[in-house]
């Protein structure tokens, strides 16, 4: 019983130390692996005659399998505690992407310190998804860091604690589909409904919780005042609470005007303050770090709380 209560918990820290030591696989990653599949069958599905039928199927077919092997080993594993912390630590660090935002997000930093914006600029737009022409790199960068600190780190870690391997396996999945699927192009439209809807609700949660672990450690109550006015403005509903707090909690100004495929879209404020500069991209990726290792201290308290209740 007392096992059962404090190897989930060590198992994000392990994760998150394995990540941070290792990152991203640079061979046979296996999200880089789903996304090829995802790409082939939405060739296949996505035709001039698609549905919504034709996305809720592929989204199925595309989940469904990586979701229930990851549920069978570990609930397979469950007599061999040890061996299920482990599998455990070792699929939640394959869903975890918090070195690799520091890899992507660095670079724009490190160009804007020495000068050179047109790198920044061309390292930005990896980023994001804006013509890379009127990109300003800083505050891209700093609101990609907070939108994935939900998407890449936080939301697989909720998940984990609620449902196991297979909870951080459905969530990185799922936000992998809305990824590639989840607009509202001609082409999309009907077909990606099924994957942005499931993101959407998947995410609902961990991001209002992304957003208050931000709010608490930042400028809490600038965070939450902007949270509260500036979120439901946000055209994501996830996006929303996420990015607002987090700008709040920076002490920064983003959103406004951004073009998108030759397309000027003004976006409604986020924070208040200064606007972004290029060493506020650190300070933002240093929020999400003390975030994520906030989340593990917390699984452990109450790891002992529950075996001091036990005992």
């Amino acid at each position: 019983m007392i096992e059962a209560l404090w190897i989930p918990a060590l198992t994000l820290p392990l994760a998150l130390m394995l990540d941070q030591m290792l990152g991203e696989p640079s061979r046979l990653h296996p999200l880089v692996g789903f996304g090829y599949l995802a790409q082939h069958l939405e060739a296949r599905l996505n035709g001039d005659a698609a549905s919504r039928v034709h996305g809720v199927l592929a989204t199925a077919v595309l989940l469904l399998p990586p979701v229930l092997l990851a549920f069978a080993i570990d609930h397979l594993l469950r007599p061999l505690p040890w061996l299920q912390g482990a599998f455990g630590a070792m699929v939640l660090y394959a869903t975890l992407g918090l070195r690799s935002l520091h890899e992507h997000a660095r670079p724009v930093a490190e160009a804007l310190a020495r000068g050179d914006r047109e790198s920044a600029r061309r390292q930005a737009a990896c980023l994001v998804s804006r013509d890379r022409e009127t990109l300003d790199p800083a505050p891209a960068t700093v609101e990609s860091v907070l939108e994935n600190g939900h998407d890449a780190v936080f939301g697989a870690l909720f998940w984990f604690l609620l449902l196991g391997p297979a909870g951080a396996v459905l969530f990185r999945l799922s936000n992998t589909l809305d990824a590639m699927w989840g607009y509202r192009t001609a082409r999309f439209v009907r077909f990606g409904w099924a994957a942005a809807r499931l993101d959407d609700v998947l995410g609902y949660l961990p991001a209002r919780l992304t957003a208050a672990s931000y709010a608490l450690a930042g400028q809490t109550r600038t965070a939450l005042s902007c949270w509260r006015t500036q979120a439901p403005h946000w055209k994501s509903p996830n996006a929303g609470p996420v990015m607002a707090a987090g700008a709040g909690a920076l002490g920064l100004r983003l959103g406004g005007a951004a073009r998108y495929q030759g397309q000027w879209q003004q976006r409604p404020p986020l924070g208040e303050g200064k606007p972004a500069q290029g060493e506020d991209i650190e300070r933002a990726l240093k929020l999400v770090r003390r975030c994520a290792w906030g989340w593990a201290a917390l699984a452990l308290l109450l790891s002992v709380t529950g075996m001091l209740a036990h005992a």
